[in-house]
This record gives structure tokens, sequence and C-alpha cells, in this order.
């Protein structure tokens, strides 16, 4: 028998497996709890192409590199979303998700850690505005401290576990700063928090090092590992598994937050994967993978083992995985700086989008997601409905059935369930981002970092930069890498655009920076005041 024949049996007997899972779940629909059980299924730091999965036009040289059979699964399962966003950096998008609001609503523009610590880089020119750096806190908080730089809201968490939803975090939370009460998830709204606190990374992966006990940015609550031959990864996933069984016990309907610290630095080595990738020769650097790039790829198949233990639980009781709707998505670009990753920095790391992590491009904020909803999603179609991370809150509060909820914000988010009932019935969805900071890695404008707003509307994307008022236009349909700059082509559609991104910073009251040397505010996008 050729090694040929034998990996047509594997796939054979892997779309075999989907399929039951597929069909056991229609056979048990009837009899499953009236609300759905729902697992958000979050990646920390994982780029659009960190898969085996394409999620572009046709598969690419990085969907070759990386080994994600589970994910693969999930797409043969469920809808894959081919034009999904987040903002460039983790907490902003983390705040959406959990509030439903813009970033140029709730104003955590940046990432968080310290209390009362802003986490900008310095310019010489502009003056950052006062932004949200204490993070989200829980709508009844009174205390001055959570007042402090900070935006209260309503979280969806709250209001599932208001309608008999027993809520779970499991993972990274990073969307309140430490000493703050949004730090801990227990009080947004989750019935339970496992390892979720106010630092954006792990201090270590490894339980033979405590998962970085006693650093800026150890991982809490994993005690019990300490000292063990463990993957954080792993650890998550087992304690995940263990929180779901009581509300399957009780019967109850879950909300299950998966949000991995992976694939987020340090690229500590996962030894059950890691040999796979060293020294392999890849075809998109054109040379074998460095020790980083091989630990960083191991990082991404331990993810996808997760995905995949999860899937397998609950096919272990398919009247339960009858019932439950896994979304998966990531929370922004991935790294595209060369001081971590392989190739040419914000080229290759991403390809075909150009930039990641921290830049207005889409590099920085296009996201791999998919989604599957038992007997309504169909197995292995594709979308191209744009979504942005924000309409995570009012979709999922809507597949749970929730209806009679207010919140104390303006959430911005719009739902997409319409179009996973009816994948025709896709509607325009413009998108907006705010970023009037200054990441610490780079400033490097000419790849789209330092301060910006921007606005995709179409088939086009603006970007404006704060610090020189350059407005910057391209044809992302056409020019995915957004190599051709079309501003002095077509004025009239940078106007526009201009006009509408001014209109809206206006509506959501948007922070801006100001010149240092002048005192004076940097002028919207449209070039008003």
């Amino acid at each position: 028998m050729t090694i040929k024949h034998i990996n047509d049996m594997i796939q054979n007997f892997s779309l075999k497996r989907v399929f039951l899972f597929a069909s056991l779940s229609g056979s048990y629909l009837m009899h499953a709890q009236q609300q759905p059980n729902i697992i958000m299924f979050l990646v920390d730091d994982m780029g659009w192409q960190d898969t085996s999965v394409p999620f572009y036009t046709q598969r690419t040289n990085l969907n070759s590199r990386y080994h994600t059979p589970n994910m693969e699964r999930l797409a043969n399962m469920g809808v894959k979303f081919t034009e999904a966003y987040a903002c460039a950096i983790s907490s902003p998008s983390r705040c959406s998700l959990m509030s439903g609001m813009n970033a140029a609503r709730h104003r955590v523009t940046n990432w968080t850690l310290n209390y009362d610590q802003k986490t900008d880089a310095k310019s010489d020119i502009i003056q950052l505005p006062e932004w949200n750096y204490n993070g989200i806190q829980p709508d009844t908080t009174t205390l001055a401290t959570d007042l402090k730089n900070s935006t209260c809201i309503t979280s969806f968490p709250k209001i599932l576990q208001q309608n008999g939803y027993y809520t779970i975090h499991c993972g990274k939370a990073h969307f309140g700063a430490k000493n703050t009460s949004g730090a801990d998830p227990s009080n947004m709204g989750f019935d339970i928090n496992i390892a979720g606190g106010a630092n954006g990374a792990p201090g270590s992966y490894l339980g033979t090092r405590d998962f970085g006990k006693g650093s800026a940015f150890e991982v809490k609550g994993l005690e019990k590992y300490f000292g063990k031959e463990i993957f954080l990864t792993e650890a998550l996933t087992q304690e995940a598994i263990e929180a779901m069984k009581r509300p399957i016990q009780e019967k109850r309907p879950f909300y299950l937050y998966m949000s991995h610290y992976a694939v987020h630095s340090p690229y500590d080595d996962d030894v059950r994967f890691s040999n796979t990738y060293r020294n392999r020769y890849d075809a998109q650097l054109q040379a074998p993978l460095n020790e980083n790039e091989a630990r960083y790829a191991a990082l991404v198949e331990g993810m996808d083992k997760s995905l995949g233990d999860l899937l397998d639980f609950l096919e272990s009781q398919p009247e339960v995985a009858a019932n439950t709707i896994i979304l998966f998505m990531s929370d922004n670009g991935g790294q595209a700086l060369n001081n971590v990753r392989q190739g040419h920095a914000n080229r290759d790391q991403n390809f075909p989008a150009r930039a990641g992590k921290g830049s207005a491009f889409m590099g920085g904020v296009r996201e791999p997601m998919m989604v599957y909803w038992p007997g309504v999603t169909v197995p292995g179609s594709e979308c191209d409905q744009r979504v942005m991370i924000e309409d995570f809150f009012p979709t999922i509060l809507e597949m749970a059935g929730v209806k009679d909820y207010s919140t104390i914000q303006t959430v911005d988010g719009v739902s997409f369930t319409d179009v996973l009932h009816k994948p025709s019935a896709r509607h325009e969805r413009t998108i907006v981002w705010h970023f009037p900071n200054l990441w610490g890695e780079t400033q490097n404008k000419e790849e789209g970092y330092g301060a910006y707003s921007s606005i995709l509307k179409g088939d086009y994307h603006l970007i404006y930069h704060w610090e020189n008022q350059q407005r910057r236009l391209y044809n992302v349909r056409e020019d995915i890498g957004e190599q051709h700059d079309l501003a002095l082509e077509k004025p009239e559609v940078m106007n526009e655009l201009a006009k509408e991104l001014t209109e809206y910073l206006k509506s959501t009251d948007a922070q801006r920076p100001s010149y240092k040397a002048s005192g004076e505010i940097c002028p919207y996008p449209d070039g008003s005041f």
C-alpha cells in the first residue's frame, strides 16, 4: 500500500467522522435543551494565514506550512468567513467583544496591564489623548479606582448569566487593568474563571516553570499543574472540559469562552509538535524554518489540538453536540516583525496581506473565523460577509434566544445570524478602526503603524495617520497586499471615505491626539476640526 493510499484513507475517515457528527447533531436536535450551548474559541495573535485552512481566494504557501486538522474539521462542519476583522491590538478587541462597542467608543484603544499606567511609546511630535488604560469595568461598580480612565459596560456573559446560562471563562482575559474589578472575569458575568486576569500573555507556557509565576505575566489559578510536564494550552483545555461537565450534568445551557494565550509570545517549546517543523524547508521563506518559527508553528498546532479535544468531548455526547454552537476567531493579526518572526518583516508573515499586529494594513486586522451551528450552518460552506469583532456581542445573544435585555453602553455591533440562516442575506458592513496611540514595538508609519484611524467600505480601505495627516487609499478587492496607493488617482473616493470616517469619529466622541509644538488638536481625516 502506498503512502498516497494511506493518506486518502485517513482523509476519508476524517470526512466520515465530520459528517457523522453532523448527522448525529441533526438526529438529536429535537431532544436537546431549548437554549443552545455556545463555545467562543478565541486565539491570541493568530494571523489569518496561520492555518492549513485557506481563508483567502486560493491556498498559499503559509497554509502549507501549518498543520491544523481540527480547524479543517470545523470548516467541514460549518461555515468559513473570509472577511472577518478585529482591532490590531489585543485589549481593544477583547473589550469590543465583551461590550459590543467599537474601540472609538469604549476608548480602550491600546493594551492594558498595570493600574493607571499607559502602555504607549513616546513621541516628539504628538501628544496622545487620554484613553481608558484601566480597561472595561462591570456596570455595577462604584469603586473610584474602577471609574478612573475606564468604561463601565453590561457584558454579554452577564446577560447570558441572567438568562439561565452557566458561564465559563478559560484562559486569557486582558480587558481590565490590575487591581480593578474588570481584571477578574468573575466580576464580568462569568460563573467560573480559569486562569484569566490582567496579563495579556503568559510568563511561560511551561508547567515546569509554573507558567511564569512571579513575573508580570504570571498565569494564576493553575497551581495544580506547577512543576509538571504540561503545556499551558493543554492544561487550559483539560480545565475547560472539566468545567463543562457541571452544566451538562445539570442540563443547563453553558457559554464557554475558550480564550487561549496561544499563539502569543513567548515561543516556548511545545515538544509535542516542534520537531515536525524544526529546520524544515519552507516555500514562503525559501529557507529552512528557524527555531523561533518552528516553535511558533508548534504553538499553532497545540492550539489546534485543543480545538480537536473540545470537539471530541462534544462528539462523545451526541445530545450535547447537537445543541452546541462553536465560534472560532482571533483577536488581531499575526506578528509581522522580524525581531520575533522569520522572513521579510511586514511581508512574509501574513502574506499576501501586508504588515501584521499593530498595523492598520490588512495583515494587522484580518482574522480566521468559522462558525458551526447544528441544523443551521451549511457544512463546508464559505461566507464573504464582513464581520467586526464587536458583532459577536449581539450575534451570540441572538443565538441564545435572548431578546429582552438592556445595556448601559451603546452597542455598535451588528448581528450576523441572518447570513448563517440564509447566506444570500449578505448585508453591507462598513468597518472603522481607531488607534490614536503608539504601539511600543514599532512606529513605522510606512507599514501602517503609529497613531491612525481607518475605514473599510466596499472595495476601499482608507488609512489616516494622525501625526502627519497623510491619507492612503487601497482597493483591497484587487490589491489585498495594499501596495498601490490610490489617494492621488481617486480623490473623490478618498474624500468621501474621509468624510464618513470623520462623521463616525465625531458620533462616538472619539479622542484625538494633539501637536506638542502648538498644542492644537490634530484635524479629523477630512481636514475639519
